[in-house]
């Protein structure tokens, strides 16, 4: 049992993701963009995309791989918010959806591994 509510895993998994992503050379937009039916946990910029980001985080006792929360259902979601985000701003830009996976220490939520996945899946007609 972890000693850190869900909140501050994911908290601090989305605290690597964007220090991973600044490190990377990506210009952060927006964290936390909200619409009732969805959320993106961070929106980033680089090369003339704008990546759509969802942070998954995990302890490293985990049996399962954090991208497998990111299901068909969720990513329905989070395709709904990022066009909600595309209407209300005028994005001349390459879109993309990437999931960021972060595993942490259980007992410190110390990093241990993030495995950044581009283009973790496409908008489906």
């Amino acid at each position: 049992m972890s000693l850190f509510s869900k909140k501050q895993t994911g908290d601090a998994g989305e605290n690597y993701c964007v220090k991973y992503l600044k490190k990377h050379g990506y210009k952060i937009i927006c964290r936390n963009y909200r619409k009732p039916y969805g959320e993106i946990d961070v929106i980033a910029f680089k090369g003339g995309v704008l990546s759509f980001v969802e942070v998954k985080t995990r302890h490293s006792a985990s049996l399962t791989q954090p991208y497998e929360a990111v299901d068909y259902k969720k990513q329905q979601r989070l395709i709904k918010a990022a066009q909600a985000y595309l209407a209300e701003h005028d994005v001349q830009s390459y879109c993309r959806f990437d999931v960021c996976e972060v595993i942490t220490d259980k007992d410190t939520l110390k990093l241990i591994n993030i495995n950044y996945i581009e283009n973790a899946f496409e908008l489906r007609s």
